[in-house]
């Protein structure tokens, strides 16, 4: 390992020759407390810049054990320093100049939720950040006095500010790994009690706006209706209050305007834990929830809708079905039974996202299509069965389909962002109205067994280098949160709700590269090929689907569904 003092000298050395002498920078140099790795140098100011990481010492960095000792506190804790970095970081973006991506200074820009990321690594032995700078010309000539400032002032400023104990708002870093406890206790105890949603009172569920994550200044406050209210005691914040949810099938009703979209948003989200001043800190839902909706034109393989899907005109085979445009009652059939293979335990569903023809036919329709004559059988005829035959949960938001009041467990209201249960009322008011048809006959689960192809495009290509050619891995290219490309092929992932950043999008890229390049030879199960992920996103993190020695600062980890969710639509 060099010295800092030798980083210097070769800037010094290297100050205004060409562009690709930055390269000899690459390597680690102590700097005392912590130490800099230049891991890539970009190849021209107006490429990706470079990548870096600093590394400090459990033994300087000074964290007490006990708020990494868990996953759930080691997430919390690295979420903090991440964001601690990046407000230091932003003052100096830019500060450095020269043309194109000169002085930039990147780090990941974490949202309200809180995920596992590379950017910020808390070890037993160290704390580690990776980032990116653009390293500083004029034209394409070096500018070595402008990067100086950034790596002997800029980032000795950013490390010292947020990577040591001893510089950190204690009281501050205490409530963030308080939180995270408390969060895990909601998790665990919702467990025990069959709950499969929490929402605290005193929760701000509304948000800034369509495009703002954050709460909704002067939003009006969460308060459990008394007959669904639980309490907790958790470990820090004490006796909470809020809305249980049970397990079994919850509807959410109410005029438009009215919260109940607002109320499902939240308990999307609630499979993450979110930071202190969300106003959905204390939102908590079963971890395996998902989303489900209508998604005209998806791309459905060898899927297993037969639960809902029987009998077509064509002849077309509903027990490995595929279509390259799907229709929204297909592709809404196909997301369940996927959902089902992902070991989801809790559909969450919006009328106003559903395809009509799939979520119910009204008595009128019954009676003049035979059920013989309609191969659809509408989700209300079947989320009875999927709850007491294989556990599986649906908290649904109707507005106009009053057939699931006659299947519905709890029934809340959502009036002026009150809940309100009006169960027993609706019980009383149904028995006026005849039942639809509300159970239909062949219940049964999908195999879960789809051969998936991922020899689809070639795994790696020869570029000409030099005096021979030499194997690239597939290029990526992430599109913001909704896609990304692999190789040549394009991946929409726009209708996945619960992806709430970019950089799990990016994770799920290198997850389809990296079994595409180790499972791509032969032709192998979905769920064999994720769980095999799983496993390996467990034990060694994330890792483990990068290059030896080269992890890049963009990863965020997805959850279990995301990732059925991205081999379901490759």
């Amino acid at each position: 390992m060099k010295t800092s003092e030798e980083l210097r000298k070769n800037l010094r050395i290297i100050d205004h020759k060409s562009y690709p002498a930055y390269k000899s920078l690459a390597g680690s140099y102590s700097f005392g407390k912590y130490i800099l790795n230049i891991e890539h140098v970009q190849g021209d100011p107006f490429a990706a810049p470079s990548r870096l990481s600093v590394e400090v010492t459990q033994k300087i960095a000074g964290f007490p054990d006990s708020y990494y000792g868990t996953k759930w506190n080691k997430t919390a804790l690295e979420d903090y320093l991440l964001r601690r970095f990046h407000k230091q970081a932003d003052k100096f973006c830019f500060q450095a100049k020269g043309s194109g991506k000169s002085g930039i200074i990147s780090v990941s820009r974490c949202g309200q939720e809180i995920l596992e990321r590379t950017a910020c690594e808390v070890t037993e032995k160290s704390v580690i950040v990776r980032f990116e700078a653009g390293f500083p010309a004029n034209g394409r000539t070096i500018n070595a006095s402008e990067l100086e400032k950034i790596l002997f002032e800029f980032v000795p400023v950013c490390v010292e500010q947020s990577l040591f104990y001893e510089k950190t708002p204690k009281q501050e870093l205490e409530k963030t790994i308080f939180l995270a406890e408390d969060q895990h206790f909601i998790r665990e105890e919702m467990k025990k009690q069959d709950i499969v949603a929490f929402v605290a009172d005193n929760s701000i569920l509304p948000r800034e706006s369509g495009v703002s994550d954050r709460p909704l200044k002067d939003g009006i406050p969460f308060y459990s209706p008394e007959t669904m209210a639980v309490s907790f005691t958790l470990p820090h914040k004490g006796n909470m209050r809020g809305m249980g949810i049970k397990k079994g099938i919850t509807l959410i009703v109410g005029g438009g305007y009215h919260g109940k979209s607002t109320l499902l948003k939240a308990l999307e989200r609630g499979v993450y834990n979110h930071i202190a001043g969300d106003g959905r800190e204390y939102v908590i839902t079963e971890e395996s929830a998902l989303k489900l909706r209508a998604e005209d034109g998806r791309k459905i393989t060898n899927t297993d809708i037969s639960l809902f899907i029987n009998h077509l005109p064509n002849g077309k085979n509903t027990e490995k079905f595929c279509t390259l445009d799907a229709s929204g009652s297909t592709s809404q059939a196909a997301n369940i039974v996927e959902g089902i293979e992902s070991g989801s335990k809790l559909f969450l569903i919006d009328e106003d996202t559903s395809a009509t023809n799939f979520m119910v036919r009204d008595e009128l329709m019954q009676k003049i299509v035979a059920r013989e004559k309609e191969p659809i059988t509408p989700f209300l005829e079947r989320a009875k069965d999927l709850y007491e035959k294989a556990g599986i949960s649906t908290i649904l938001v109707v507005g106009s389909c009053g057939s699931y009041f006659h299947i519905a467990d709890k029934v809340i209201q959502m009036d002026s962002y009150k809940a309100v249960d009006i169960t027993e009322e609706t019980k009383e008011t149904i028995k006026e109205y005849p039942s639809p048809a509300i159970d239909a006959p062949g219940f049964r689960l999908p195999s879960g067994k789809r051969e998936i192809d991922l020899s689809g495009s070639v795994q790696k290509r020869k570029t000409y280098r030099g005096n021979g050619y030499v194997e690239e891995r597939l290029k990526i290219k992430r599109m913001g949160k909704t896609a990304f490309s692999i190789g040549k092929e394009n991946l929409d992932l726009r209708y996945v709700e619960q992806l709430v950043d970019e950089e799990q999008t990016q994770t799920l890229a290198y997850l389809l590269r990296y079994a595409k390049e180790h499972y791509g030879d032969e032709k192998n199960n979905v769920k064999d090929i994720v769980n095999a992920l799983e496993i390996l996103l467990r034990t060694k993190g994330l890792a483990g689907i990068c290059d030896k020695g080269n992890v890049p600062s963009g990863l965020a980890m997805p959850r279990v569904q995301e990732i059925f969710a991205c081999f379901n639509r490759y």
